[in-house]
């Protein structure tokens, strides 16, 4: 019981920590598994890819399907509570990840629906915790250092969301209407929400209107996230500057120091004492 238990104990910590080699190791393996699971379902829509590679990429599709199956029941058995990871959001990510697989044997055309595992990539916010922002002398530099992790999340929130999009409109219009494939949707979705609008391939069907729609109003607030970010966080950094150079200045007078001291011991900046 003991030895069961501690075995308990080392793959949660392994699975739900990330403070470790082991568990940074672990996260960066599932990361790139998702990575390669999400591409092999968007090459197996384009024909061509499909027709030369069919076999390979179905196997592939079922390999990753029962690895994040074991995956799946591990974290059930590591976690400390079963009920309440198997109804949070990444809980309900883990099992719709590979559920349409397992549908699309009785159920013909859900394997498309994969694609949802790529929302499993937002696991990867945990490591860019570890990022720790070195406090820069130079203004700018120091106003992008600390909006990157804001950044990189807006990213791949996009990433995210046409990806989905493109599925979804794919699903939708189909071959007949010139979306021949995820990739060729994922193209349209981020032509769409950029507001770039080429026009060389739209949708025809009132659902594809109204999803299309819907992606324009979420491109004109995605737009000025970007801007939005990186001047709040150069407001921030100008008034906390401001602060400490007022508060420098003035402590190094308004303390009274120790006769041998060389140094304020309020800011550490050094006293101009004649030697």
């Amino acid at each position: 019981m003991t030895s069961r238990k501690s075995l308990r104990q080392q793959l949660h910590h392994i699975i739900f920590d990330y403070d470790t080699i082991p568990a940074k190791a672990f996260d960066l393996v599932l990361i790139a598994a998702i990575f390669m699971s999400v591409t092999v379902v968007m090459l197996d829509t384009v024909r061509s890819i499909h027709d030369a590679w069919g076999p390979l990429l179905y196997g592939l599709e079922w390999f990753f399907t029962i690895l994040f199956t074991i995956e799946y029941l591990i974290r059930l058995y590591a976690t400390e509570s079963r009920g309440r990871y198997a109804v949070s959001f990444y809980g309900v990510i883990d099992l719709l990840a590979i559920l349409p697989t397992y549908f699309s044997i009785f159920v013909p055309g859900t394997q498309y629906l994969l694609v949802i595992r790529f929302f499993r990539v937002l696991r990867i916010f945990r490591l860019l915790k570890l990022v720790k922002f070195v406090k820069e002398a130079e203004f700018v530099k120091a106003s992008l250092m600390a909006s990157g992790r804001k950044i990189v999340f807006f990213l791949f929130f996009v990433l995210v969301t046409v990806s989905i999009i493109g599925a979804l409109i794919y699903l939708i219009e189909g071959e007949e209407n010139g979306f021949t494939s995820i990739p060729k949707g994922v193209y349209w979705a981020i032509v769409t929400i950029t507001t770039v609008g080429y026009g060389d391939i739209y949708p025809q069907t009132v659902l594809g209107r109204t999803l299309a729609a819907l992606l324009m109003i979420i491109g004109y607030s995605i737009i000025a996230v970007p801007t939005g970010i990186v001047s709040a966080e150069m407001a921030a950094m100008h008034e906390k500057m401001e602060s400490e150079r007022k508060h420098s200045d003035s402590c190094c007078q308004s303390i009274e120091h120790d006769a041998d001291a060389r140094f304020c011991k309020i800011c550490g900046r050094a006293l101009n004492r004649p030697a």
